[in-house]
């Protein structure tokens, strides 16, 4: 007898249909053949699912089953076909499993040897996969019910063991299908967020991160040890607006197929901060292995991604940014094929000025010499450079400052201004799909930024003094569009492209070696 279920494999971010086609017949001994390119784990399904099988009563005596992974030429990997291989093999061993019901359900899970069904990777991206295929149902380990019922259209049916599988596939009303209430997922949004508050001082600093994160621009903080650069950029998702329900969607079906998400969470609706070691690899930082999954670029995907001390990080690491700094998105090239990872992130980067840490400084003295200074900062290449649009420089604060009580602008404020500005940037941009001023390029940025003679007098001006290149003139406007947004959403004025100037650091000081 031959049965079919359906199931799936992660492919990059995404599920491909995977059909576990379960063939048996008599034989003098027992013998199981799994086919169609799987891994060492799978293969290795072997044991578990007997175990499973045995604890169910379900013995399959002296019989030749052949397990056939469709389509043969997909490479498969994980435990997760587990349960599909055993309700494959019990509805075509005995009547236990209804067909209609495995027509119209999708399976995923791995077993332990007491049957017990244990959590997998991906179970949100599965469960798109099954609502595609026009399914009714998913049946999933119960840890991963709640992430998969974020998915509407479906019946998301959590299973603690492989009895409670078999018992729902012969009488689906046995187990109430999982609904996550998007109400208390949402609720408190921010409560626990570090606040910028907690921050003394530095209300210059705090404009500049208010500029980035309303344009969703790139942020690079120069300033010696001890300023604060790490308590400030740790507070920045604490200013960005909350994640639409779209792009919550998005984060946590990476999040879920990297094996990064908490199961108790069910959506990701902050969103994400990660702050790899200066150690990481480039594989890591943008995803790698023979099937990649995400790396920290596409776990940051909607939300920051923090490099601390960034010229300490590997060269070749920081190269990779380059191109999905640009375009959003990460693309690698393998034997097995073509992976894309989203990656729209808001970088921020800190470092310090010179290898001691201490140069410009009014209260240490360095003890670097110009050459040590332009080696240090010559690990950052130009190119990457010129894609922060936001370049700051974070004094240390004054005896005053340190002594006085923390007053200064808090979270919430902050976030308030950011709200307003993406209103006016999502209003501008309604169906040219930009999504922010950071995405601004091309003939759009003669549209939306266009300047009067007497700003184009003060770019000039801009122009002759920091010797910009092309890439960082259309930065300045970009940063001017948006500081423009903060007030208000009008022309872009003088103002603003001094403001936006300003924030270009390293063209200030190219001239210092």
């Amino acid at each position: 007898m031959l049965t079919k279920v359906d199931s799936g494999a992660l492919y990059g971010v995404d599920v491909k249909p995977v059909s576990v086609e379960v063939g048996c017949h008599d034989s003098e001994k027992f013998n199981l053949m799994v086919v169609g390119l799987p891994d060492a784990v799978i293969r290795e399904s072997r044991e578990r699912v007997m175990s499973a099988l045995g604890e169910l009563h379900c013995f399959v005596g002296t019989r030749t089953i052949l397990v056939s992974l469709a389509p043969a030429d997909l490479r498969k990997s994980g435990s997760l076909y587990d349960l599909p291989i055993a309700v494959g093999m019990i509805a075509s061993t005995s009547d236990r499993v209804a067909g209609a019901s495995l027509r119209d359900t999708l399976l995923v899970g791995e077993l332990g040897l007491d049957g017990c069904v244990r959590p997998i990777r991906g179970a949100l991206a599965f469960a798109m996969l099954a609502r595609d295929l026009g399914k009714k149902y998913i049946l999933v380990p119960k840890e991963n019910a709640r992430e998969a019922s974020a998915v509407k259209g479906i019946s998301v049916i959590g299973v603690r063991n492989l009895a409670e599988t078999v018992a729902f596939l012969s009488d689906n009303s046995c187990i109430a299908p999982t609904e996550l209430d998007l109400g208390s997922v949402y609720a408190d949004l921010y409560r626990g967020v570090a606040d910028f508050v907690d921050v003394k001082g530095q209300e210059l600093i705090k404009r500049a991160v208010t500029v980035a994160a309303a344009g969703n621009h790139h942020l690079l903080m120069v300033g010696e040890p001890g300023t604060g650069k790490s308590m400030i950029a740790k507070r920045i998702p604490g200013i960005l607006p909350p994640l639409s329900f779209e792009e919550s969607m998005e984060v946590t079906k990476i999040h879920s197929i990297a094996g990064t998400l908490d199961s108790r969470c069910g959506l990701l609706v902050r969103r994400p901060f990660r702050d790899p070691h200066h150690t990481v690899s480039d594989a890591g930082l943008v995803g790698g292995q023979s099937i990649p999954r995400p790396g920290e670029l596409s776990l940051a995907h909607c939300g920051v991604l923090f490099l601390d001390e960034l010229p300490e990080f590997r060269r070749n690491a920081l190269e990779v940014l380059r191109q999905p700094l640009e375009n959003g998105q990460v693309t690698l090239s393998r034997a097995s094929g073509s992976f894309v990872f989203p990656a729209r992130v808001m970088l921020v980067a800190a470092m310090n000025p010179c290898p001691c840490g201490y140069f410009g400084s009014q209260t240490h003295f360095c003890r670097c010499n110009p050459l040590q200074i332009k080696n240090y900062r010559s690990r950052i290449s130009g190119p990457l450079l010129d894609r922060l649009d936001v370049q700051v420089e974070v004094s240390p604060l004054t005896e005053e400052l340190l002594l006085a009580r923390r007053a200064g602008e808090n979270s919430a404020s902050m976030r308030e201004k950011v709200r307003r500005a993406r209103l006016i940037q999502a209003e501008r941009y309604r169906g040219t799909g930009i999504r922010d001023n950071a995405s601004l390029s091309g003939k759009r940025m003669d549209d939306f930024c266009a300047l009067s003679p007497s700003c184009q007098a003060q770019m000039r001006a801009i122009l002759q003094s920091l010797r910009l290149s092309a890439r960082a003139y259309d930065r300045i406007l970009r940063v001017a569009r948006t500081i423009a947004d903060l007030d208000g959403g009008g022309p872009i004025q003088e103002w603003h492209l001094q403001e936006a100037a300003g924030y270009r650091l390293f063209d200030r000081q190219q001239d210092a070696f």
